[in-house]
């Protein structure tokens, strides 16, 4: 043991910085880890020195780090693009906030992927979590750490994690036997294990009744983490935080969990059975399990282990959110907080655990199909349209069903026909001046509503309410229902418009129809530019083409001038609002897909295929990569 502090204390170093080049290369590092670059914040933390005030402490937000042993989905850009709503959400209140996205790159699977394709592991690992970036930037993920669990400092960090773990007397060695799922990474007691026959092959196999993937009888020796020990302090925890996993009903799941199935956790492999992953500090014969090397990269990130005493929050822990999938809500909601409590470490203050994607409400599986590629998605109708209907349609408690129909359908009455048409009715027209509505509106004050007109009150106080409502929504990180809400709002306001058409009040002598027609111009614009305000974080691009239509100032853009006539200094516009259609905020994505089917018809045509397009067998390249963006299991 006091080799071991001493190794460890050796292999400390004194800043952060030097953290990443510390590692010496002992035996039991795997060497790919090592040779691993070292990766650094894209935005650097503040120094710290014993005079300088604490800062304050940033809004930490996680997303799961991703498994690389296939490419990315469409589940994995909604964990991305929940968190980064998070993110945002925090950044128009002007507060400090940090985004923590990336790759999880050890384990079997990843073993065995690699193997499948005749590659070293590390090299298949670069591969694929390049597409992770490359999907991160695409999807305009504002993330300030891509984690590798390669890289050189959160190796350093499970090494010290080990450490302290063994120091306090909760790690030990024994045989273990028990049923193992390759594809989780994890072993299951025999009260959760059933048999299950393939539809397909019609192989009986023993299957976990809580994830549904394949197990096989394991013995073997390895280390064991006293996770028993932890019943006690982790039910109290629960009891003390009822509202810390969200939804509430996945709370229900936790807490039974651990009362009825908590046993000690196999925290290591044998080498000759996993070689790719952290080996154990001391042992080179054993490897450490997967998912303790994985959860600690949340406090790698956050400067762990080089922390001051009673600084631990200058690098954002606790996080504030840590954004997962139901389908490891254990892994985060059991083991995470017993290790965490193992070491009196501060607990993540909430977990928000989203549900998954289906497509025809069957689950997504590359075996039968129906995964859909999100990068395609996006080379068609562009980032902002798919984070619009993934934070719209996305399911949190349960499941959500993806369509291309229901995309476009989503798209033209809510964006097109909605937001589009809004700007488009009060930016374009040539009966008013909006710089000047918006001016004369500061100079005269809300108008008194003339006997037998139009009443906007009722309006103006679903508006005046509206940021609000969102920040409510946003506080229990229920993002869907805070989109919905803005929506609503465009809506109600095209609506009014329709009702008071000011275009027709507009041409009239009476100049009290003129009053009426500016009172109605101003107030849509007002709700342009709350909702614009508001829209930021869950479509960033397509939010700021918006309030640069409106001529909002950049300076402008918070959340604290989202209340109601609280900027008269707009209307003026920054970019041209377009003329047509094609230049709109909102094009019509139907024009796209007429191209497209065109191009198939003549396809068919030569080619004498079958009547349904989607399941043309393309030969020709050209038509085939062409078309790839639009292909799916259901017809756009």
């Amino acid at each position: 043991m006091e080799f071991l502090k001493a190794a460890s204390l050796r292999r400390l170093p004194t800043s952060r910085w030097q953290l990443s080049s510390a590692i010496s290369r002992s035996s039991w590092v795997c060497s790919s880890c090592l040779a691993a670059s070292p990766r650094q914040f894209t935005t650097s933390l503040p120094r710290l020195s014993a005079a300088a005030p604490t800062p304050q402490k940033p809004y930490y937000v996680t997303t799961p780090i991703f498994y690389v042993n296939a490419a990315p989905h469409i589940g994995h850009m909604y964990s991305m693009t929940l968190a980064d709503v998070l993110k945002r959400y925090q950044t128009l209140h002007s507060r400090p906030a940090i985004l923590l996205t990336g790759t999880d790159e050890h384990g079997m699977k990843i073993q065995q992927a690699a193997s499948n394709k005749d590659m070293h592991p590390k090299q298949f690992c670069d591969e694929t979590a390049e597409q992770f970036k490359e999907l991160a930037a695409t999807a305009q993920i504002s993330y300030d750490r891509f984690m590798r669990t390669t890289d050189t400092d959160h190796v350093q960090a499970v090494e010290h994690f080990w450490f302290l773990l063994q120091e306090k007397g909760l790690i030990y060695e024994s045989k273990h036997e028990g049923w193992y799922s390759v594809s989780d990474e994890a072993f299951y007691p025999e009260s959760q294990i059933e048999k299950k026959m393939d539809a397909f092959t019609g192989e009986v196999f023993m299957a976990s009744t809580e994830s549904g993937s394949k197990v096989e009888w394991v013995e073997e020796k390895n280390y064991h983490f006293r996770m028993t020990a932890m019943r006690e302090k982790l039910l109290r925890f629960y009891e003390e935080n009822p509202e810390w996993v969200v939804p509430a009903k996945r709370m229900s799941d936790v807490v039974d969990w651990v009362n009825n199935h908590l046993t000690d956790l196999s925290i290591s492999r044998p080498v000759n059975r996993l070689s790719w992953g952290i080996r154990v500090p001391g042992d080179a014969s054993q490897t450490i399990y997967v998912w303790v090397d994985a959860l600690i990269n949340y406090i790698t990130a956050a400067g762990f282990p080089i922390w001051q005493p009673g600084k631990t929050e200058v690098g954002g822990w606790p996080a504030d959110v840590h954004v997962i999938g139901k389908d490891i809500v254990r892994f985060h909601c059991v083991y995470w907080p017993a290790l965490l409590l193992a070491l009196d470490l501060p607990m993540p203050r909430k977990v928000l655990t989203h549900a998954h994607w289906t497509m025809n409400r069957v689950k997504m599986s590359k075996s039968i199909g129906n995964v859909v590629n999100p990068m395609y998605v996006m080379n068609v109708h562009g980032a902002d349209v798919l984070r619009f209907y993934l934070m719209f349609e996305g399911g949190i408690a349960n499941d959500a069903d993806y369509g291309n129909d229901d995309l476009l359908v989503k798209h033209k009455k809510y964006l097109q026909g909605g937001v589009g048409n809004l700007v488009s009715r009060i930016t374009r027209s040539k009966l008013w001046d909006l710089r000047e509505v918006v001016a004369a509106r500061s100079e005269t004050g809300r108008r008194k509503v003339l006997e037998g007109r139009v009443d906007f009150t009722r309006f103006e106080q679903s508006l005046g309410n509206l940021p609000m409502a969102v920040d409510k929504h946003m506080e229990n990180l229920n993002p869907v229902s805070a989109i919905r809400t803005i929506m609503e709002a465009i809506t109600e306001a095209n609506a009014l418009l329709s009702e008071v058409e000011p275009w027709r009040l507009k041409k009239s002598a009476n100049q009290e129809d003129h009053d009426v027609a500016d009172e109605m111009v101003y107030l849509a614009a007002e709700s342009l530019r709350i909702c614009g305000i508001l829209l930021q974080p869950f479509m960033p691009a397509k939010a700021g083409q918006l309030l640069d239509m409106l001529g909002v100032p950049l300076a402008k853009r918070s959340f604290e001038n989202t209340k109601l006539s609280s900027d008269f200094s707009y209307g003026e516009a920054i970019i041209p609002p377009g003329k047509g259609r094609e230049d709109s905020l909102f094009p019509a994505l139907y024009q796209g897909l007429q191209a497209a089917e065109e191009k198939l018809r003549i396809v068919k045509k030569e080619r004498k295929q079958a009547k349904k397009w989607q399941r043309i067998a393309m030969k020709d390249k050209e038509v085939d990569e062409w078309w790839k963006p639009q292909a799916t299991s259901s017809e756009p």
